[in-house]
């Protein structure tokens, strides 16, 4: 993921793989404690990974539905897999980019790769994402119980697919947040303009029809939701371009993450 930092071990890529395996007892039990944290004295506790998106996707379905002229309950898990996938997106790329910051005291106490820690990030998101999609599982085999089958296995690919992608991104964020402060504001608005450009909400039959087709077909957020939505919504698999795009996407923010991180890997300790 990234170059050396501070010593021999992390000297080649290899070296930074097997730091990273070293050191998977660690980054686990972070991601663990992440979740932990996140329902502590909560009464539902973890249901409120189900609960939230659900509510919110009941509020905005009577409201758009109307005003879209959609069937809600066809809208609905439409809707409520963009909310899903897209909260789990923004917390990677806005948790990314605070990720040394907060990790400060471990990063100055510990040399292992710095990659661990939106590693953790990721890994926390990915966990949350995957209990919320029991609900659109459920919601989709309710409304839609024609869609199940064997093309179902397919939406599974969006848990290992979304970690590709976001991994790199997150800690090239974190590099560049490290450094610059405002990373993580800006990256808060950059999130809103994609989400405006991306059928997260929007069914793509809005875009098509102003005219906008390169917005659904050339956008890797499009085509990671129809990783989920091909075979829970439509009875599809997903196609070749739906897994492409990601994954073209991850090589090049994998790229870019590796050639930052070279340099920036053992500047980021004086940075915090």
């Amino acid at each position: 993921m990234t170059g050396p930092r501070n010593g021999s071990r992390h000297g080649n890529w290899n070296g930074y793989w097997n730091g990273i395996w070293q050191a998977r007892y660690f980054w686990v039990h972070l991601a663990l404690a992440d979740l932990r944290s996140r329902w502590r004295r909560s009464f539902f506790g973890v249901l409120w990974s189900v609960i939230q998106p659900l509510g919110m996707t009941l509020l905005l379905a009577l409201v758009f539905s109307r005003l879209f002229h959609s069937e809600i309950y066809t809208y609905a898990p439409y809707l409520l897999s963009g909310i899903i996938v897209w909260e789990c997106v923004t917390a990677c790329v806005t948790g990314g980019a605070l990720a040394f910051v907060q990790a400060d005291a471990y990063i100055k106490q510990c040399r292992h790769p710095l990659a661990i820690y939106t590693l953790r990030t990721v890994l926390t998101s990915v966990m949350v994402l995957g209990l919320a999609s029991l609900a659109l599982f459920g919601w989709s085999a309710v409304v839609l119980p024609q869609h199940i089958g064997w093309h179902w296995l397919a939406a599974l690919a969006i848990f290992p697919t979304l970690a590709l992608v976001l991994w790199p991104l997150a800690t090239l964020l974190a590099y560049t947040g490290a450094r610059f402060r405002d990373v993580p504001h800006a990256t808060g608005l950059v999130m809103q303009a994609l989400w405006f450009v991306s059928p997260v909400y929007f069914e793509t039959n809005m875009f098509r029809q102003g005219g906008l087709d390169a917005l659904v077909d050339y956008n890797p957020v499009y085509h990671l939701l129809q990783l989920v939505r091909a075979p829970l919504l439509d009875g599809q698999w997903p196609t070749a371009a739906n897994f492409a795009f990601p994954l073209l996407a991850a090589a090049v923010f994998a790229l870019v993450a590796w050639l930052i991180g070279r340099t920036a890997e053992r500047r980021v300790i004086f940075y915090l």
